[in-house]
């Protein structure tokens, strides 16, 4: 139900983009949904589309220290590794999250034939502007 939901958001958001980037990794990643959270005043919260070409992938990349990240994997096949931590692959319908202060080291398409896709939800500081950072490792 909430996999539904986050995609029929996604689907529904396109419409009020905001940003969009491709950065020569087979990425695209599209701001679908910003909105200040009523009831915690100086936070919003934005909903990131990113889709992967075949063999596509992200750079290394962190995000604001305010930032709770809640992704579901809307299409194909996503490797992704936080912290460190082993790759994990999450097909569609899977869901993870990552901590605020998080190192997010791989986040790649798994196919090199099939597009892939995910909705990241920020729990985020209204006032951020920039949602990732490339890392240098």
């Amino acid at each position: 139900m909430l996999t539904r939901f986050l995609a029929s958001l996604a689907l529904a958001a396109l419409s009020i983009t905001t940003a969009s980037a491709e950065d020569g990794h087979g990425d695209k990643v599209t701001i679908v949904f910003d909105r200040p959270l009523p009831n915690v005043p100086g936070k919003s919260m934005k909903g990131v589309l990113v889709e992967y070409e075949p063999g596509g992938s992200s750079p290394g990349h962190t995000h604001p220290d305010s930032a709770f990240i809640y992704a579901t994997v809307l299409e194909g096949a996503i490797v992704s590794s936080v912290n460190g931590e082993p790759e994990r692959t999450y097909k569609a319908g899977d869901n993870f999250y990552e901590e605020p202060g998080a190192r997010h080291g791989v986040s790649k398409n798994a196919s090199d034939t099939e597009p892939s896709s995910l909705l990241a939800v920020f729990v985020v500081d209204t006032a951020e502007k920039e949602l990732t950072t490339p890392t240098t490792e």
